[in-house]
């Protein structure tokens, strides 16, 4: 077969790739994927294969891209695994409009229970289907139906290396309508039925579906990349510091008490907790466990059986939750200049949008310690018993449709003062009717006016909800109070004026600026 392609005009020249590939860089992880003309697959700049001539060489910014022009994903270094690139630009119109788009088909929870169409995409960004396959055409090579399917099919080949669902379960929850639509397109694209490439993959990578000497897993267990460096003891304390009881364990050293009962690595620091996911009118609880394997660049995540139906889902939103998407060289392009310091640092996500608004509004204006007693007062009160292979996990979040009905005056009884109280009904009643969602696929600044007009929900709230639940990556509390004397701006007669002045510099990333000011106030503090 002959592969040609176009060099992507938005890569770095063919030369810097390579040397990225013979160093194996995993910062280039995801940034890249490379076809090898001599075999007819393509990998990640980590593959630890031979290194193929330069020659022999195409480089692709997608790995839709790669599958158009022929080439098989690895089966050793497995390019679902690469982190994707977060798409925040300040090019052209165009390429924002494609960025977007692709963002948009990226984004499982901004679809709810529909099926992602052209049709459908181009309404919700305002244009004409045709412009958005011309779009995609001109800035990533590929169609819209390209670029998705590459996506189903990287998720159901995630699933047949890492777990054992049956083919039939992978298909439908990759998305694919029909089995026989997801056998034909696997074998079209991989030219392998996945049986075939589910035993091939354990094969290249020395797995089996049991081995000697090892206790089965509790859950489902797949593997997700991340780029370096990842200050994962940053990241957990921030979370253990706010982890709240019979709903989430932090172990941030390397000796969990609770890892005893799950047979999973005891020298991977991680988190566990429990969660739920609504979708088509059902609700799916269970529980997740995120260990991170610092050599490999992996975060380790074990999924509960009830999960199951909503894998990939909960798949997207553990990358979002312990933003593993971040692409450090981007930032610290924009950063290193006044955070040299404090490299490494993550913005921390969430597994769920309304319990972190909520968790936001306890919040206002107190300390963090204090802010927990309150969530945990209203957990405790209001939570739901869940199952979990750890007795101290043993509840779920209060729902929204619970706390749409609680009272001001059973809110009240919790310390919860009466501000607050209906801030919290409000946000409660939004999402439960459908007129709020809290995710990474909505519209930021109309979700972010949507809350600035909720009762008891002011700019610095709204602004910390859209930097951790709707991943906005230039989200900037900039009324924040630790954050002016982070930045030494306390004197200023408008101390928020001079921290949005000062941000300026730090755009489009400026909720990572904010999370290095704070790490650097709290090194301070010590």
């Amino acid at each position: 077969m002959n592969f040609t392609a176009e060099q992507p005009s938005t890569l770095a020249s063919p030369d810097i790739c390579y040397r990225a590939m013979q160093g194996r860089d995993a910062r280039f992880d995801g940034s890249f994927f490379v076809g090898v003309s001599s075999t007819g697959i393509y990998c990640r700049p980590v593959c630890r294969v031979k290194l193929p001539k330069l020659q022999n060489c195409l480089f692709f910014g997608l790995a839709a891209q790669a599958e158009k022009a022929g080439f098989r994903p690895c089966l050793r270094c497995r390019p679902e695994l690469a982190p994707p690139l977060m798409a925040w630009s300040t090019q052209d119109a165009s390429q924002l409009l494609a960025n977007q788009a692709a963002r948009m088909l990226d984004e499982p929870d901004g679809w709810g229970d529909e099926t992602p169409t052209v049709a459908k995409l181009a309404e919700r960004l305002g244009v004409s289907d045709r412009h958005v396959r011309r779009l995609f055409e001109a800035h990533f090579g590929v169609s819209p139906l390209q670029y998705l399917q590459t996506r189903r099919l990287l998720a159901a080949k995630q699933l047949l290396a890492d777990t054992e669902l049956p083919v039939t379960d992978v298909a439908l929850v990759s998305g694919f309508a029909s089995v026989r639509r997801f056998n034909a397109a696997f074998a079209a694209h991989y030219r392998l039925n996945p049986s075939q490439l589910r035993r091939s993959t354990r094969a290249n990578v020395g797995l089996t579906a049991s081995q000697p000497g090892v206790a089965p897993s509790p859950g489902m267990v797949v593997h997700l990349g991340y780029r370096p460096p990842y200050d994962v003891a940053a990241m957990l304390a921030f979370m253990a510091r706010r982890a709240l009881a019979s709903v989430e364990h932090v172990d941030a050293a390397r000796d969990d008490p609770l890892d005893h009962r799950t047979d999973c690595p005891s020298d991977y620091p991680g988190i566990c907790r429990s969660f739920a996911l609504q979708r088509a009118g059902t609700v799916h609880t269970g529980w997740v466990q995120a260990q991170f394997d610092e050599d490999r660049y992996q975060v380790r995540l074990t999924v509960a059986p009830g999960l199951r139906a909503v894998l990939p889902e909960v798949i997207h939103r553990v990358r979002a939750w312990l933003d593993l998407n971040a692409d450090p060289q981007a930032i610290d392009s924009v950063l290193a200049a006044d955070f040299a310091d404090t490299q490494g640092l993550r913005v921390p996500g969430c597994l769920d949008g309304y319990e972190l608004a909520v968790r936001a509004v306890l919040g206002q204006q107190i300390t963090v310690a204090a802010a927990r007693t309150l969530a945990q007062r209203l957990l405790d009160q209001f939570g739901t018993p869940i199952e979990t292979p750890w007795p101290e996990i043993c509840r779920l979040f209060p729902a929204p449709a619970v706390l749409a009905q609680v009272g001001g005056e059973a809110l009240g009884a919790l310390g919860i003062v009466r501000q607050r109280q209906a801030a919290i009904i409000s946000i409660a009643q939004a999402v439960a009717d459908g007129r709020l969602a809290l995710h990474g696929g909505v519209q930021i600044h109309e979700t972010v006016e949507a809350l600035k007009a909720l009762p008891g929900i002011g700019a610095w709230t709204a602004q910390y909800i859209a930097m951790r639940a709707l991943r906005w990556p230039d989200a900037f509390p900039a009324g924040d109070v630790a954050l002016h004397r982070a930045l030494g701006l306390q004197g200023e007669k408008n101390p928020a004026k001079a921290a949005e002045r000062a941000s300026l510099a730090w755009k489009p990333w400026r909720s990572y600026a904010v999370m290095r000011a704070w790490q650097r106030l709290e090194r301070k503090q010590l």
